[in-house]
């Protein structure tokens, strides 16, 4: 199978065409040096579990506000505060302390969303006015994005440049299925009481703290200054696609029991399109995993289209078996997106700016979802998904212009 290497300069996905940062930084491991598969197993069980707290956090937030308050809107407040503090956080964090080592970082932030977490718990258990859990909630998602920047950026220390697709695909599956199952779990748990689900999501939080291998004393490069914008128009390209894809899935995961509703079914019925949606992701991971190889742009402007063609399918309201169709089509080709979307982000990212665009990255997919969540409270579903079709027409549109400017630029 054919080794996968970071290029030596910027590129924007074409072999060949550089722009303005040389990549100098040692912090990508050279694709022959040997690398410790505890380690790494390490990083991605940290990456899973990173998640849980966002993944189980609308359930047992709508449950203990449900318990609190009689009514499941709080628990919508609270993961509308989380998101936009993710959102509002993610830049200024990741540029606040860099003369520490990224794992050292990552622990405090965890550290502070598991306080933040617990907090809430408590609270709940003393039945303290429910706007001290919103406040709560928002500072557990202002380290979100910063976290997860850090944590993808301490893959490059750990894994040689051959694995890093297979790193990257597994890490994505694994996240999926986080998705999937830390909800089932918060529900279960909030049986017994609410509580018990958020002090869940606070331990299981908290792991990556625990795990995240260590990485001796290296630091983030700050040979180069951190001031100014990070986003070039290369990187901005593959973030506002991250977006889009973001808002995508939110239209079909938000609008789910609207679907089901639409189509004459029960809401619980709801899991007719989430679960296709999960599990052609899973496959889109496994796939990517086993593949291990960065996709060319012909093959991610494809991958695209088939989300844009998803979109259009469910936007068209024809029946459930189309709506299905494409609810598989847009979860298929998520996990191979998300890939190449950390792939490319790597190489285009001045070293010392890593952990801030990774954390843009994350970002810009709560940004799709803030998107939907907006048009969907704005308009019906069938209009929703008709603006995030167009939306997604309008990525592929744009990522085939920027790819024919390139190529012409190179004749």
């Amino acid at each position: 199978m054919q080794a996968f290497r970071l290029p030596t300069t910027l590129d924007t996905g074409h072999k060949g065409r550089s722009t303005a940062y040389p990549m100098t930084s040692p912090q990508i491991a050279p694709a022959d040096r040997p690398f410790d598969r505890r380690s790494l197993l390490r990083w991605l069980i940290s990456s899973a579990t990173l998640t849980v707290p966002q993944a189980g956090g609308p359930v047992a937030f709508s449950l203990v506000a449900l318990s609190l308050t009689g009514d499941t809107s709080g628990g919508a407040a609270m993961i509308l505060v989380m998101t936009l503090a993710q959102v509002l956080g993610a830049i200024p964090i990741t540029r606040f302390n860099k003369s520490l080592p990224a794992a050292t970082i990552l622990k405090l932030l965890v550290a502070i969303r598991t306080v933040a977490l617990g907090s809430i718990a408590l609270l709940a258990v003393c039945d303290a006015p429910f706007l001290w859990l919103v406040a709560f909630a928002a500072v557990a998602g202002s380290v979100n994005g910063a976290a997860f920047g850090y944590l993808r950026s301490l893959l490059n220390q750990l894994a040689p440049t051959s694995q890093m697709p297979r790193m990257l695909g597994i890490s994505a599956t694994l996240n999926e299925l986080t998705f999937v199952l830390a909800p089932v779990a918060a529900s279960g748990l909030s049986t017994i009481s609410p509580v018990y689900a958020v002090a869940a999501l606070a331990v299981l939080g908290a792991v990556p703290a625990l795990l995240v291998p260590r990485t001796g004393s290296t630091r983030i490069d700050t040979a180069r200054a951190i001031e100014g914008s990070v986003l070039t128009p290369s990187i901005a390209l593959w973030l506002l696609c991250a977006a889009a894809g973001g808002a995508t899935v939110a239209s079909i995961e938000i609008g789910a029991v609207a679907l089901a509703l639409n189509f004459g079914y029960e809401p619980a019925l709801a899991i007719l399109f989430t679960v296709p949606l999960c599990l052609a992701s899973v496959a889109g991971g496994i796939w990517t995993s086993v593949r291990n190889r960065m996709a060319k742009r012909r093959t991610v402007l494809a991958q695209l289209s088939v989300m844009a063609l998803g979109a259009s399918l469910a936007a068209l309201n024809v029946s459930l078996a189309v709506t299905i169709v494409g609810t598989i089509l847009i979860g298929s080709v998520l996990a191979p997106l998300a890939t190449y979307y950390s792939l490319i982000l790597d190489t285009l990212a001045p070293s010392a700016r890593r952990p801030e665009v990774f954390a843009l990255l994350r970002t810009s997919n709560a940004v799709g979802v803030i998107f939907a969540s907006a048009v969907l409270t704005a308009v019906s579903l069938s209009m929703t998904l008709i603006v995030v079709t167009g939306l997604m027409i309008v990525v592929v549109v744009t990522v085939a212009g920027a790819s024919l400017k390139s190529r012409a630029s190179q004749v």
